[in-house]
This record gives structure tokens, sequence and C-alpha cells, in this order.
């Protein structure tokens, strides 16, 4: 899979990222991840970290649950600079091989005491 980065946040208060999908997926474990960084991805040769600030006060907050009742909820605090980092959201386990199953996730900080800055989102996509 390529990645490519779907948002950067410069300055905000307050973030909240959801999502859901629907899947076939096989029997199995999985894991499921926010993949991000702090600092803007490079360009060429270059990467800044000098904009990224706030994301070490409080912890963000991830969600995910999955139609057969799975659910989980962690919470971390963001502050590795200028690298790609997994944020692990939870397992669950697919029993019914290929049945549909929906799965919604989110990622949220919302504190509006102070500003955070410089989060760079990422997304899959299938090459």
């Amino acid at each position: 899979m390529l990645f490519h980065t779907i948002a950067y946040l410069h300055q905000i208060w307050w973030l909240e990222v959801e999502g859901d999908l629907e899947f076939e997926f096989p029997a199995g474990s999985y894991s499921l991840f926010f993949r991000l960084q702090l600092g803007r991805p490079p360009k060429g040769q270059y990467k800044t970290t000098q904009h990224v600030h706030g994301w070490n006060i409080k912890p963000v907050r991830f969600q995910f649950s999955v139609s057969n009742g799975e659910h989980a909820t962690s919470q971390h605090f963001l502050n590795e600079l200028g690298k790609w980092q997994r944020c692990y959201l939870g397992d669950f386990v697919i029993q019914n091989s290929y049945k549909p199953t929906k799965i919604n996730f989110s990622m949220t900080q919302i504190d509006c005491t102070h500003q955070k800055g410089g989060l760079a989102l990422d997304m899959p996509q299938k090459t």
C-alpha cells in the first residue's frame, strides 16, 4: 500500500476525526491504528517540526467499535517529532469469514484551553 497525507493541521483548538468502513474480512484477528506525524511531512528532502505545539499537554483519545460488539478506547500523548507513528486503537476478531463487518473509529482531543498544531494525518491508498 502507498500512503499519502490527507490533512495537515497548522493550528487548532479542537480535533475530531471520525470514520467508518464496512468490509468483508476473512476470519482472523486484526489490529486497528491511526497513522500520524508531528511536523510537516517532507517535500523532497525537507521536513519541519517548527510549528508543532500543544500535543504534550493533554492526551488524544482513540476509540473504535465493531458491529460484532467489540470496542476499545485508549489515550496517547503525541510526542514523537518528525516521524510517522502508528497509534494503536485495539484488536478485534472476525469469526465469520466474508460476512460484512462495520467498524467505526475516532480520534479526538477536545480541550479548548490551549492551541495545538503541526499534526499530519495519513491514509493508505490502494496501488
